[in-house]
């Protein structure tokens, strides 16, 4: 089976797979795009045999609802991290802001973070950054498909953005900060949409817990 999971924040994609596995009793569960611990939104599971259909899953764009502090940023892009830098916000007027989000549609090339869970080696990056190591990554190229400025105040920009997989939001947030005269990191994101799949039918892990138990029992 195909399950689409609202991932609560805290939790790690894999935390839900386990909880998916406990509830079903399947052997064989897996996920479609792995979210951040501080991220929520969709995470697709598939069960059993379905599993080989998560591939296919993964490779649909994405969209994400984002909200960048700026003037500080962490080691990790995220609020989860520790503060390695602060920088004066420049007086900023909606327009400027709206056209630095703007300019990022089309081609996007960037690295994956070294807080991530892409392998090197055969080696998670996050376990490599928790010991302080930092390694060559190969440059990403993915595009950007759509992207719009939700809201901004003083130091916080919202933006929403739909993207080809692949595409590190917390590096897109770094770098619309960046363009912007300072240094920021996202606060929020949420996945709001893979492939055809959307918020609207995900379902949280304690109701999808009930739902089983109800056709089971």
């Amino acid at each position: 089976m195909i399950y689409n999971i609202y991932k609560p924040v805290e939790w790690t994609s894999f935390d839900v797979v386990k909880k998916v596995r406990i509830i079903t009793k399947e052997k064989k569960v897996g996920h479609a795009g792995t979210l951040d611990p501080f991220a929520e939104g969709i995470l697709i599971i598939g069960t059993g045999k379905d599993t080989k259909a998560l591939s296919s899953i993964s490779n649909n764009s994405k969209t994400y609802k984002a909200k960048l502090i700026l003037g500080r940023t962490t080691d990790t892009m995220d609020n989860k991290g520790k503060i390695i830098e602060s920088k004066i916000v420049p007086r900023l007027e909606m327009a400027k802001v709206n056209s630095v989000i703007n300019s990022f549609l089309g081609d996007y090339k960037h690295y994956p973070p070294m807080y991530s869970a892409k392998k090197v080696n055969g080696v998670r990056l996050y376990k490599l950054a928790r010991e302080n190591k930092i390694v060559k990554r190969n440059p990403i190229l993915s595009n950007i498909l759509n992207i719009k400025l939700n809201d901004f105040k003083e130091s916080e920009v919202s933006f929403s953005v739909s993207c080809s997989k692949g595409t590190y939001i917390r590096v897109l947030g770094r770098d619309i900060a960046k363009k912007l005269g300072t240094v920021g990191y996202l606060d929020q994101l949420i996945r709001t949409k893979v492939g055809t799949y959307n918020l609207s039918s995900a379902i949280k892990i304690k109701d999808f817990e009930k739902q089983w138990k109800s056709i089971t029992d």
